[in-house]
């Protein structure tokens, strides 16, 4: 598999868990999402992208405890994996390449 096999709203997600510095979890992640691209998103998309970023190996999940405030439900907590982490840095490195490349335009 092409280590760069992202979609677009998949690295976004992607590169918004790794700003969120508290617990990531669903909201938290959807509220940095719309906080850092200004566009809304369902939760449900979130949580769907969350799954399949998860299948590819990109973060990884684990239960956390339960809290009244939830009214006693757990929160699946996220976090990037070594893999994943290598993967934005790479799409990174490539699109700073392409970006030197192209010639400044005078309009």
């Amino acid at each position: 598999m092409n280590k760069f096999n992202l979609g677009s709203l998949e690295e976004m997600v992607l590169l918004v868990l790794l700003t969120v510095s508290e617990e990531a979890y669903g909201i938290t992640i959807l509220d940095a999402y719309i906080d850092n691209t200004g566009n809304r998103i369902s939760l449900s998309a979130i949580h769907s992208v969350l799954r399949r970023l998860e299948k590819k190996g990109f973060i990884t999940s684990e239960m956390g405890g339960s809290t009244s405030d939830r009214g006693g439900r757990r929160k699946r907590l996220y976090q990037i994996t070594k893999y994943g982490y290598k993967t934005v840095e790479a799409i990174q490195e490539n699109r700073n390449r392409i970006w030197q490349q192209i010639p400044k335009l005078e309009f």
